[in-house]
């Protein structure tokens, strides 16, 4: 199962605490980014506790939840029948390297902590995958911990930083402009960042070209 993910309930749903605190900011930034009506792709969809929130405040939007773990896929179909939820479909098995995604078309997609714990080349992989799924125009949204300028923006993300490193040399805190720069190689533009709580970020990036490939 994924790093650090929580407890798990007698029904099957996994429930991080992190995920109930940051639900609520997300999804402020989610109501104002995400078109009205639609499909939206869950990369790394974890437990499943974000989905069902947004899906139940924004429910004019499908949600398409996904994640590489079959233990998280079981949860966030244990969530989605407990919530009783008729606007998320079921979890789908998704490694972003793959060329084939199973979702092939999607009007947003959105990235949840996901960056930080897994390789480097999860990222450049990410905006390939969804530029090839986005039309122009379409919202690829990320949220978690990055450093700026090549710094950290607390010493508390410094301390995340070097526990993730410690647990797979390949994990950490990204640097935004690294990540603008595989978004741009990508297809992609910045549109926005907003700081959330927890020294966490918001980064809103649109498709700007169509894809070749």
């Amino acid at each position: 199962m994924a790093w650090r993910i929580g407890e798990t309930l007698s029904d099957g749903r996994c429930r991080a605490a992190s995920a109930e605190r940051n639900r609520d900011p997300i999804l402020a930034v989610l109501a104002r980014v995400l078109p009205e009506r639609g499909l939206v792709f869950e990369i790394g969809s974890g437990t499943g506790q974000h989905i069902v929130h947004f899906a139940r405040a924004l429910s004019k939007l499908v949600w398409q939840p996904s994640d590489v773990d079959a233990e998280l896929r079981r949860s966030v179909s244990a969530w989605i029948a407990q919530e009783r939820l008729t606007n998320v479909r079921e979890p789908v098995p998704l490694d972003v390297h793959q060329r084939e995604w199973p979702v092939t078309e999607a009007d947003a997609i959105i990235c949840i902590n996901v960056l930080h714990v897994a390789p480097w080349a999860t990222t450049p992989a990410l905006f390939a995958g969804a530029a090839r799924v986005l039309a122009s125009g379409g919202v690829l949204y990320l949220y978690g911990p990055y450093r700026r300028g090549g710094r950290h923006i607390a010493p508390s993300n410094e301390r995340f930083d070097a526990e993730l490193r410690a647990f797979d040399p390949q994990w950490g805190v990204r640097d935004l402009e690294d990540v603008q720069r595989a978004a741009s190689s990508g297809g992609f533009a910045l549109s926005e960042v907003t700081d959330m709580a927890a020294n966490n970020l918001s980064v809103v990036f649109r498709k700007t070209v169509i894809a070749s490939g």
